[in-house]
């Protein structure tokens, strides 16, 4: 069910349009309705679930998806024409990105505050096996990705991050130009090796949730839940730290300079896209009922 979200979380459209992650999927409607990809963790990659606690799981995601399309989505519509008015007006700037941003981060925190309760319920649930297999697949997870990211030599990692953000950026922007293409380069040059900070942290995050899932029969626990789904920065490396910082400055300036060396035609294509994407959510049967 998370499938489509770990691709597109460093992408133009979590930068910019957190809220449309789902496109990652092939259809918007079958992406919408499995919440887990819109909340900032994913049970599934890591949590092997019984077929009773898989059911609860489906019902409570019902009325969460229910509450998301009610109360939030209306919001993410407006916001989308708040993104597609920047392009329009050319006004894609740092003040303008930063702004989206910090809405988008204020939309995030609303899903973790609504999940929170029912995340806690279903790990309590979980027997001293299961946590015992998270744990393993935590620590698969952190070998692999420094197998991947970190082990290869930094002209290569260099050369895949830009090819990447290549491949994420031309569905919105059409075919970009070599002026674009070398920008992307230099940015992704100027990150250096940020991929063994990101992972560090991302280790540091998974053994703050083994060991609050030691006191999961606890009253503790779920107050350390919401520290670690809604107040994760505040578990944040002092490395990664720093390191999120040039980089979230890093590509808002990228996507200001993208958007000025765009074409006419690369601009009409993204908010073509943009546009199709607001029909796509304004047209869920959720948002007719």
């Amino acid at each position: 069910m998370y499938a489509c979200l770990p691709k597109y979380l460093r992408t133009l459209l979590l930068l910019v349009l957190p809220a449309l992650l789902v496109l990652a999927c092939s259809r918007i409607d079958l992406a919408y309705r499995n919440l887990d990809m819109l909340v900032p963790w994913s049970l599934n990659d890591y949590l092997n679930m019984n077929r009773q606690q898989k059911t609860w799981l489906n019902q409570r995601l019902k009325q969460h998806l229910a509450w998301h399309c009610r109360t939030q989505l209306p919001g993410y519509l407006t916001w989308i024409d708040e993104v597609r008015q920047m392009v329009a007006d050319n006004q894609v700037t740092d003040q303008q990105l930063q702004l989206r941003t910090q809405e988008a981060k204020q939309a995030i925190a609303k899903v973790a505050d609504q999940i929170t309760p029912s995340a806690a319920q279903l790990l309590r649930a979980m027997d001293d096996e299961q946590v015992h297999e998270m744990r393993q697949a935590f620590a698969e997870d952190i070998s692999e990705r420094q197998a991947k990211y970190v082990k290869t030599p930094l002209a290569r990692q260099i050369e895949q991050r830009a090819e990447r953000m290549e491949k994420r950026l031309t569905p919105w922007l059409g075919e970009l130009s070599s002026q674009q293409r070398l920008r992307i380069m230099t940015w992704s040059q100027g990150l250096g090796e940020q991929n063994r900070q990101w992972i560090a942290n991302r280790a540091n995050w998974q053994a703050h949730f083994s060991a609050a899932m030691d006191q999961r029969h606890t009253d503790a626990f779920e107050p350390q839940l919401v520290r670690l789904l809604k107040n994760r920065e505040s578990l944040w490396t002092p490395e990664y730290r720093q390191a999120y910082q040039r980089t979230e400055k890093a590509a808002r300036q990228l996507l200001v300079d993208l958007m000025a060396q765009s074409s006419e035609q690369q601009r009409t294509h993204l908010e073509q896209k943009l546009d199709q994407v607001r029909k796509d959510f304004s047209e869920l049967k959720c948002m007719k009922g």
